[in-house]
């Protein structure tokens, strides 16, 4: 098959192709349904869009952060402060530890912020947690690196650049290699389908289905 792309927004196959494809057209019964050659109604494109684009963008890497033992240090720090010890309300007192983390600096790349907003805690969720970032804050380990799984902190299941002890950076990035794949593979869709579609005689030409209309 010839391609012709003087005109790639109206046809990409040559006016012989054209009509041997008008020819077909008009031969084939279809098994009764009779096919019109009408352009995809533009609502229907800007949706397909739409959903395509919500699809990603809420799949983001970087929005999917998964919450990780660093964005709770500050949590478990204040829980041993008199000030906090001293409330009996857990929601009061959970409330009270969320107010106190806000605002402190820390030199990481993390939102800790963000991600404690998007990854709230109980009380009681806290304390099952608090012995276990307790244990690798006296080990100085990358708190970062340490995944926040139901009622365990685990370290996380990324492997990232290597470091300087031999060892493999355990974060999350901000970009991953899944999601390139997605945006390729959409990418070839969306090309392969607008080509096969360009194929087809030009919209402005309708069957007549065997009889003049």
């Amino acid at each position: 098959m010839a391609f012709n792309f003087d005109k790639p927004l109206r046809t990409v196959s040559t006016p012989e192709e054209n009509l041997k494809d008008q020819a077909l057209w008009e031969a084939e019964s279809l098994g009764g349904i009779t096919e019109d050659n009408n352009r995809l109604p533009v609502p229907v494109v800007w949706l397909l869009l739409l959903t395509v684009l919500t699809a990603f963008a809420i799949t983001f890497p970087l929005w999917g952060q998964r919450p990780n033992a660093a964005i709770y240090g500050d949590y478990v720090k204040a829980m041993n402060t008199p000030e906090i010890l001293a409330i009996q309300d857990d929601k009061a007192a959970m409330a009270k530890i969320v107010a106190m983390s806000k605002g402190i600096a820390h030199d990481t790349r993390m939102d800790y912020a963000g991600l404690q907003e998007r990854h709230p805690l109980s009380m009681d969720d806290l304390r099952i947690i608090k012995p276990q970032i307790e244990a690798l804050m006296a080990k100085g380990v990358d708190l970062e690196e340490y995944t926040v799984v139901g009622d365990r902190v685990v370290i996380a299941n990324f492997e990232g650049n290597w470091k300087d002890d031999g060892s493999r950076e355990r974060k999350q990035p901000w970009w991953d290699k899944g999601y390139t794949i997605d945006i390729f593979f959409i990418v070839i869709f969306f090309f392969g389908a607008t080509l096969v579609i360009k194929c087809l005689p030009p919209s402005s030409w309708q069957p007549k289905h065997n009889h003049d209309h």
